[in-house]
């Protein structure tokens, strides 16, 4: 079926195209009788127009985007969650959220050209070099900048050394001398895969234990060879990246004949669906993403309403004890 263009409902409502552009955009400072109004809006709906989205945004120089941008991680259930809280408290605004995975292999600047959105939302920190290019058009930042564009500086890279300083914690706590880590082998998890380890090695500082060397661990095959190892070096204890990762060491610690938590105790981080049903339940750290999302959202508001940004929210990442710790 054709598209009902603002042509049609002209030769409809017997009155200029001009007419109906001003009715239908709510042209300020023109004279169009309250008659004229009534008989245009009536044959627009009548005939099921719809406004074009892109002659609304190129009209006002802003579509009613906000876009999301994502790195070029994989997504599992804690961006799923956020990007969908977040995109149910912008609709009560009337805003739609557009989600982009990034990739280095386009110019970020690309993007925000093609769309015009109102606020680009940022899951990680954009550099100095984007923020600023974004916030010279006109649109509002929201997330956190690099300083001087190096990672690992940031209130993002924070709160992941603060997951991995919980992990190590909660195993030390439960009397656990010498403790290991198995980390992610997708590259593109890198940035989390440093932060939490850093995090996690700070923690053993602090607490006088022994420093882990990472082990990288495949998810979705059981990482037997990795605990049989860490077996051997007396580790009793295993912190794992997030739960993907975690399941592939009970795997292991199954097939190597190894009880858990008896003679291996392992936690994990996201509290995934998977990590409640697992054998034994898994011990993991649960990070807040209600609270981030909504955080986010209260961001872009404030940044389109002229008001001040929100404080962060306290981290609020905390330990669920399962049976694997």
């Amino acid at each position: 079926m054709p598209r009902v263009t603002s042509a049609d409902i002209a030769r409809a409502a017997g009155v200029s195209r001009t007419t109906v552009s001003y009715v239908l955009n709510d042209t300020p400072g023109v004279s169009v009788s309250g008659a004229t109004r009534e008989r245009v809006r009536a044959v627009a709906d009548r005939l099921g127009y719809a406004p074009s989205a892109a002659a609304r945004a190129l009209r006002r120089g802003r579509s009613d985007l906000v876009v999301a941008v994502l790195p070029d991680w994989p997504v599992g259930p804690v961006v799923d969650d956020l990007l969908d809280h977040l995109t149910d408290v912008l609709a009560s605004r009337g805003l739609f959220v557009l989600v982009h995975h990034h990739r280095d292999s386009r110019d970020l600047a690309d993007l925000w050209r093609a769309v015009s959105p109102l606020a680009v939302v940022g899951l990680a920190p954009f550099t100095p070099a984007d923020a600023s290019a974004m916030t010279r058009a006109g649109i509002q930042v929201v997330g956190s900048v690099e300083p001087g564009g190096e990672p690992g500086t940031g209130d993002f890279d924070a709160s992941q050394r603060g997951i991995g300083a919980l992990q190590a914690r909660h195993l030390a706590g439960a009397g656990h001398p010498r403790l290991a880590y198995a980390t992610t082998d997708d590259p593109r998890l890198g940035r989390f895969a440093a932060a939490r380890l850093a995090g996690f090695r700070e923690a053993c500082a602090t607490l006088g234990l022994p420093s882990p060397r990472p082990v990288a661990v495949p998810v979705g095959v059981p990482a037997t060879a990795a605990v049989r190892a860490w077996s051997g070096a007396g580790v009793t204890a295993v912190a794992a990246y997030n739960d993907d990762v975690a399941l592939a060491v009970l795997a292991g610690a199954r097939e190597a004949g190894l009880a858990v938590p008896s003679a291996l105790a392992v936690v994990g981080v996201d509290d995934s669906p998977a990590a409640r049903v697992a054998a034994p339940p898994l011990t993991t750290v649960a990070q807040p993403v209600d609270r981030q999302a909504e955080h986010l959202a209260a961001e872009v508001l404030a940044a389109l309403d002229g008001r001040d940004t929100p404080p962060w929210p306290s981290d609020g990442a905390r330990v669920v004890v399962r049976g694997s710790a």
